[in-house]
């Protein structure tokens, strides 16, 4: 069996001048506490703050880059233990699951999810060896055993990798009962809510009409009419920040923005809540929405964060089956220069807005989003996300956004993840390329040592708290 070693300087340059620059930087931010802004683990786990029940529980069913890519290979989602909306029997073995992720872990060479885990396997595990078929057991056992300590629960491995702040997130239509419980037990970890309409913004999201009847129920808002609706978002709104959000979450098709009269938004309205909304309706509706919580956050003070170009649940096959959020998501060439023009017409000079644009199309980093966030004061970067949160892909951002935008338009790293124990291992990948990032720009005498020192430690940690306003 192959050896399960993580080099100190992986991910460095391999000329040793810049590698040892990079070093330098690295000592710098290695060790600065881990922030967390956008995420989706589930609040219960640090609201019940409950031993993890098995290694499946914890590293694959919450995972879906780990449960896509086997799911590419042919293995039934059923058989990892995937629970079904449609009532399917799934496996309920956690050791078997572990046999059949163990059999093709071979699969995940070369990809970030490989890195992340080693690094899990390694750092928190102490593994000597590259996981496999013929250790699997060794593996579980000794994984199930520790997540049976006192040093595992929830609470205790945010504080032991010193996670200052993690967002969780919800729609407008959660209670935010686990958040609540947070709060009343006096534990002093960071864990707040991110506010994620998506539910009672989209008129193709399924349940849209009722979605809306459930929100204006909660707010007591009569959200059968245009003006309500929006009352009731604004009320949604105000109960998150009371949980400690400072963001917002919009994860829209397309960056599409719209800037229409009242009279063509109750219209528009009304169509969306009978259904009867053409795919461009349904389409101007979500853009109209985007320019409509812009609005909001200038009156309320939450960080807006846009991120488009996925098609959603690209398998009906999955989906029907399965549900949203089970790997089959799809990055989709993405426009933003027209797109975002009516929301910036209205709002883009006003300083008291502050907007993250995500992409999932590299092609725009140079050409739209570096020149967008150069200009508009109201615009920031978020990193390179989802399919490019990867070496290469955090390379490709850099190298392609920092000519134009700078560093002090992006705002750091975010690790977007609902696998608990990964948010060490990305953050870490991530701190690694920008000190590579920054010490080819010294090593090329572009940046003095010092200044990149600065500016590692901005994106590592003072740029994202900035950011999301956590200071």
């Amino acid at each position: 069996m192959s050896a399960l070693t993580l080099h100190p300087d992986r991910l460095f340059p391999a000329d040793e001048t810049t590698r040892a620059i990079a070093r330098r930087l690295y000592q710098e931010v290695k060790d600065l506490p881990i922030v967390s802004p956008h995420g989706h683990t589930d609040p219960s786990w640090f609201a019940d703050n409950e031993l993890f029940p098995n290694p499946a529980e914890l590293l694959i069913k919450p995972d879906h880059y780990v449960f896509r890519m086997l799911y590419s290979l042919g293995v039934p989602l059923v058989d990892l233990g995937i629970p079904s909306k449609a009532g399917l029997p799934v496996e309920q073995d956690p050791k078997k699951i572990w046999r059949l992720f163990a059999k093709h872990y071979y699969a995940f060479r070369g990809t970030p999810s490989r890195m992340w885990l080693d690094y899990v396997f390694k750092e928190v595990f102490g593994f000597e060896e590259i996981l496999s078929d013929k250790n699997a057991d060794a593996y579980y056992e000794r994984i199930n055993s520790a997540l049976q300590t006192e040093a595992f629960r929830p609470r205790a491995l945010m504080e032991r990798y010193n996670i200052e702040w993690l967002a969780t997130t919800e729609s407008p239509l959660d209670d935010l009962r686990h958040h609540k419980k947070i709060r009343e037990s006096g534990w002093k970890g960071g864990v707040i809510t991110a506010y994620r309409p998506d539910p009672v913004v989209d008129p193709d999201f399924e349940g849209f009409a009722d979605n809306v009847a459930r929100l204006g129920k909660i707010t007591g808002e009569d959200t059968t009419n245009w003006k309500g609706y929006l009352a009731a978002l604004k009320n949604r709104r105000e109960y998150f920040k009371s949980f400690g959000a400072t963001s917002t979450d919009h994860g829209h098709p397309t960056a599409q923005t719209s800037d229409l009269s009242v009279a063509e938004c109750e219209k528009l309205f009304a169509k969306a809540l009978a259904g009867q909304c053409s795919k461009q309706e349904a389409e101007t509706f979500r853009g109209q929405m985007l320019t409509e919580m812009a609005g909001m956050s200038i009156e309320d003070g939450l960080v807006m964060q846009i991120h488009p170009g996925s098609f959603r649940n690209h398998n009906p096959h999955v989906f029907e089956k399965f549900g949203r959020d089970k790997g089959a998501d799809i990055p989709s060439q993405t426009e933003y220069v027209n797109a975002l023009k009516p929301l910036l017409d209205k709002y883009g000079n006003d300083n008291r807005l502050s907007i993250i644009l995500f992409t999932l199309d590299e092609t725009v980093y140079s050409r739209e989003l570096a020149p967008l966030a150069g200009h508009y004061p109201v615009l920031k970067l978020g990193p390179s996300w989802w399919f490019h949160d990867s070496p290469e892909g955090m390379r490709r951002f850099r190298e392609q956004i920092t000519e134009t935008a700078g560093f002090y338009n992006t705002v750091g790293f975010n690790d977007d993840t609902r696998a608990f124990l990964s948010i060490p291992a990305r953050h870490d990948v991530a701190r690694r390329m920008d000190c590579n990032f920054l010490a080819r720009l010294v090593a090329e005498h572009r940046l003095p040592e010092d200044e990149a020192q600065e500016v590692a430690i901005d994106l590592t940690y003072r740029l994202v708290k900035q950011a999301y306003k956590l200071d």
